[in-house]
């Protein structure tokens, strides 16, 4: 019901200026930069469509309802501060609520889910840039969404999905999104023109990683086998990197993620080739003609010239780079993707092989570790390289390597990374722990960090996460 009779917003009744009512703020708010504030809703609110709409067939096939920009939908009004301590998440040059496809939401639902869009999931997928001004969800991903019914109807889909998970009432909204979202799919893709866009990577990436998450493996397999051929026939990641960073980095990482193992190749260290591309970190910490304590691979270590390399690059940016979070996440998807693709060595010497694997594993792990989750989880890829780690573990368990700093860095990296639902692997860990405990007399974490140090270690907040489990090996010594 109508609270008043005023057809303005409040700034604009005061000034007594006319009002064009659009929402979520009228063009005068936006550029007053001031909250628009409705005492009523605008007549636009009406179930049938407003003078002045027109409908276009989308390329697709697909109805687009346009508005007027004088006559606009309601929406409830936006929350001045958003998630994380974002402001105004919402931008009002990219006015979500004058223009996107159809669906067959109502239009007040589809609207709270493209708020809760780009107020929250876009924040929660690449929380490597919490401004709403620059993070590519919201600037680059959400403007193409509006042009593309397929990449809105999957966005929604995540929005829809948060707000159902929440409220554990079933997913209703989600599965019909879900539905149309994949036959909104099958027609781009049954059409050249449009299948070999950056959009449609977007939607078909992000569908892989919803189906992993409800545990639709075989379809999991399908959309990055689907992937793949569409990065092939684009000529590669390179090409697909001048158009879209944001689809360049997300198609890789999430692939990695749900299927546990890389699906594109790396560059060289050099940066040759098509695959995943080297950082400019990685490139400057070459190894130099004039060694540094650095460049010297701790004793017992050097089983491989390619491992001992890499190790030595890691070593010397995590000691001289103050690395951004996008950095960190570049750093890690060509690290993880080069050592998960690194040939074993030429030699037979189980032990040594051992120690290669350790190593490979093992800073896999790490590099999660200081990524953090960003896309999707590292669950399954934990959960893929865990056993392989403690198998060699085993091996070097017989050795001298027992009570070396890299059993011991490479046990606590693990309980560090270890996945919900590992608990077999976990307590073999924490019985390994609690023997280097008492073997080597490590009762304080400066006496552990030590060691970690001697192998691979950076300062970061995340280190939090291994001396908490160090903590608990402590408790369990001492019966608490």
């Amino acid at each position: 019901m109508r609270t008043s009779l005023r057809r303005s917003c409040e700034a604009c009744a005061r000034a007594k200026h006319g009002c064009d009512l659009r929402m979520p703020q009228c063009s005068r708010c936006v550029k007053r930069r001031t909250n628009c504030v409705y005492a009523n809703e605008p007549l636009t609110a009406s179930a049938s469509l407003p003078r002045g709409t027109g409908k276009e067939e989308s390329s697709a096939g697909i109805i687009v309802i346009k508005t007027s920009r004088d006559v606009s939908p309601t929406t409830s009004q936006a929350s001045p501060q958003g998630p994380m301590g974002l402001i105004s998440p919402i931008d009002a040059s990219i006015d979500p609520f004058d223009s996107y496809p159809a669906t067959r939401l109502p239009r007040p639902r589809v609207q709270r889910l493209i708020h809760h869009f780009l107020s929250s999931i876009a924040f929660q997928y690449y929380p490597l840039d919490l401004s709403h001004q620059s993070n590519p969800f919201v600037v680059s991903w959400w403007p193409r969404a509006l042009a593309d019914p397929a990449l809105f109807h999957v966005s929604l889909q995540t929005a829809s999905l948060d707000e159902e998970l929440r409220a554990q009432q079933g997913f209703p909204i989600s599965e019909m999104l879900m539905a149309d979202s994949v036959s909104l799919i099958r027609q781009t893709i049954s059409n050249p023109a449009l299948a070999y866009r950056d959009e449609t990577l977007n939607s078909v990436v992000t569908l892989a990683a919803i189906e992993h998450g409800q545990g639709n493996y075989e379809t999991v397999s399908i959309h990055v086998d689907g992937m793949k051929q569409l990065v092939a026939a684009r000529g590669g990641l390179g090409e697909i990197r001048r158009t879209s960073p944001l689809t360049a980095r997300m198609v890789p990482w999430v692939c990695l993620l749900v299927t546990g193992s890389p699906q594109f190749p790396a560059q060289s260290d050099d940066g040759f080739g098509n695959g995943i591309q080297t950082t400019a970190q990685w490139q400057l910490s070459a190894p130099q003609q004039a060694a540094t304590s650095l460049d010297i691979i701790p004793h017992g270590l050097d089983v491989c010239p390619e491992m001992s390399d890499g190790l030595r690059r890691l070593r010397s940016i995590f000691q001289s780079s103050a690395l951004t979070n996008t950095e960190i996440h570049d750093l890690t998807c060509y690290v993880v993707h080069k050592l998960l693709l690194m040939a074993q060595p030429s030699h037979t010497d189980t032990t040594r092989l051992a120690v290669f694997e350790c190593l490979r594993y093992g800073i896999v792990l790490y590099m999660l570790i200081i990524h953090g989750t960003t896309y999707y989880s590292h669950d399954a890829l934990a959960h893929a390289v865990i056993p392989k780690l403690q198998s060699h573990l085993e091996i070097l368990a017989d050795t001298e390597y027992l009570h070396s700093p890299i059993f011991v860095w490479t046990v606590s990296i693990a309980l560090a990374a270890m996945p919900p639902f590992a608990e077999a692997h976990q307590e073999w860990f924490l019985t390994r722990a609690r023997v280097m405990a008492i073997s080597l007399g490590l009762t304080a974490w400066d006496q552990v960090a030590c060691q970690l140090k001697a192998v691979l270690w950076i300062d970061l907040p995340q280190q939090v996460t291994i001396q908490r489990q160090w903590d608990e090996v402590w408790g369990l010594l001492n019966g608490s």
